[in-house]
């Protein structure tokens, strides 16, 4: 769909939209959309892949300085398979997922050191959304900008200074921009477009100097395709954020059980002091 195809689709949606679903009226401006990561900290195998994912396409820049390697033996992985497939530098098995690129060569070539990504997913936790929805829509909203020193600007975090490590399975996406005088009509636009999209409000003063409430959409539209199709790029990416999580807190489903644990421990205590209270009580009248 081309640039005016995809605009006059928002507009024509944005209209239907604003009459017949008054509650998209309340949708505020301002931000991306975050959409829900599919994740499932249960799912070895898709933790499995998300770490792979990980090892091969993040671990080159960014450190996980809090995860050992041998950790990853709970998902399900032998010493064996994780040294044979999931480490490249000759580290041991026991070893904290360190890269060897200096701080001082990365601030150079990226203007910042890329940050450690060990609890990222619990870091980027917000009222908008979960650290892992963050990170699902980030992963999925790159498109190319010319004007970036990387050539890859982003939806979610504009102006990051991260490339796009993943454009080969991905391809190469481009942004659809749309203005909108009506902000009923913009956020139904915001709603209806079925991408990773972001509405913000923009004021400009006219030549009397009155200022005038204006709404930007923007959306990603594909571009040149990549070795993967959009499905399978949403699920390489759900697994790489399954994995992410899982990272940021190994042990969220023991704490799970342990919590469960102690309030059938607490409600089974609570029964037997109702008993001996029954029974302390049983003949004073």
């Amino acid at each position: 769909m081309t640039m005016t195809g995809l605009a006059r689709h928002f507009l024509r949606v944005a209209l239907c939209a604003a009459m017949l679903a008054p509650p998209v009226a309340l949708a505020a401006a301002g931000g991306a959309r975050l959409q829900t990561a599919p994740i499932n900290e249960h799912d070895l195998a898709s933790l499995q892949s998300g770490a792979k994912t990980f090892v091969n396409y993040c671990l080159n820049c960014h450190s996980a300085g809090y995860m050992r390697y041998n950790r990853l033996q709970d998902l399900g992985l032998t010493e064996q398979q994780i040294r044979d497939n999931l480490i490249f530098t000759g580290v041991k098995v026991g070893e904290l997922m360190h890269v060897a690129m200096a701080r001082e060569d990365a601030k150079t070539w990226f203007g910042a050191p890329p940050p450690d990504l060990t609890v990222v997913a619990r870091s980027r936790s917000s009222g908008a959304g979960s650290g892992a929805d963050w990170l699902y829509t980030y992963l999925r909203a790159f498109y190319r900008d010319e004007t970036r020193p990387t050539g890859w600007n982003n939806l979610v975090f504009e102006n990051v200074a991260m490339p796009h490590v993943l454009w080969q399975l991905s391809g190469q996406h481009e942004l659809a921009r749309q203005e909108f005088d009506d902000h009923n009509q913009a956020a139904a636009a915001l709603v209806a477009a079925n991408t990773v999209a972001r509405l913000d409000e923009i004021n400009s003063p006219d030549k009397d100097g009155k200022v005038s409430r204006r709404y930007v959409l923007r959306a990603l539209q594909a571009g040149s395709a990549g070795a993967l199709s959009s499905t399978e790029y949403d699920k390489t990416v759900a697994d790489l954020v399954n994995y992410m999580a899982y990272m940021a807190e190994p042990v969220r489903s023991e704490r799970k059980q342990i919590g469960i644990f102690v309030l059938l421990y607490l409600g089974l205590l609570l029964v037997l002091v109702w008993l001996l209270k029954n029974e302390y009580w049983k003949d004073v009248h």
